[in-house]
């Protein structure tokens, strides 16, 4: 494919609407980004070669105004001399030259206009590469946070499973404390252990409402 058609492709791309239908947005974008990358040089290649050709150009312009400023000349000397043959040859040199001087600023012409139409869809080009940078590291941030959330939130729920294990041990405890109680208990200590008793059950059934949010 050529560099212009690719180019084309690539300016009217819509990303969002590829990252809608990408399986892997990722790796997508990285792909999209190389291809503009690629696009880029080439064309940053082929203005460069376009303006180094103007150069040449405009030297060649110089060269050949210099050549019908010569046969001007020849042609004024030939006419102090009284030479008005020689005369008539040096103008029509002069035509000669006249008309290849033309058609040299015609191609410069040519060339600025070609140059100007580089630099525009480089700078196109690089905006969209830009874009599709931003997409890029909008993406992995949003991928890093989802990361860090289900970390954070895996943790919370280790927690709260070692708590309530927690819990269940010291329920075993003063059940188990209870039993062996049970024969000669004070009135104090029967009060303590029921009220404490209705504590661990408020904080577990907390804990269990909190498990099936």
């Amino acid at each position: 494919m050529g560099v212009f058609s690719r180019f084309k492709d690539i300016v009217n791309a819509n990303i969002n609407a590829l990252l809608d239908k990408a399986e892997d947005p990722e790796k997508m974008l990285k792909l999209m980004m190389q291809e503009m990358e690629d696009t880029l040089i080439e064309l940053k290649s082929s203005c460069a070669a376009r303006m180094a050709e103007k150069i040449r150009l405009e030297r060649k312009i110089s060269e050949q105004q210099a050549l019908v400023s010569r046969w001007q000349s020849r042609a004024r000397m030939a006419i102090d001399r009284n030479r008005d043959d020689l005369a008539r040859e040096a103008l029509i040199e002069k035509r000669k030259e006249n008309e290849n001087l033309s058609s040299l600023m015609s191609d410069l012409g040519s060339y600025d206009a070609m140059i100007k139409e580089s630099r525009d869809e480089i700078g196109q080009l690089e905006a969209k590469l830009t874009q599709a940078r931003g997409k890029l590291k909008m993406l992995q941030e949003k991928q890093k946070a989802a990361r860090e959330a289900d970390a954070l939130n895996r943790g919370m729920n280790r927690n709260t499973d070692i708590h309530f294990d927690n819990l269940e041990s010291r329920i075993d405890r003063l059940n188990a404390e209870s039993e062996l109680n049970r024969k000669s208990p004070s009135a104090d200590e029967t009060f303590r252990s029921m009220e404490e008793m209705e504590e661990i059950e408020r904080e577990l059934e907390e804990l269990k409402k909190g498990k099936k949010e």
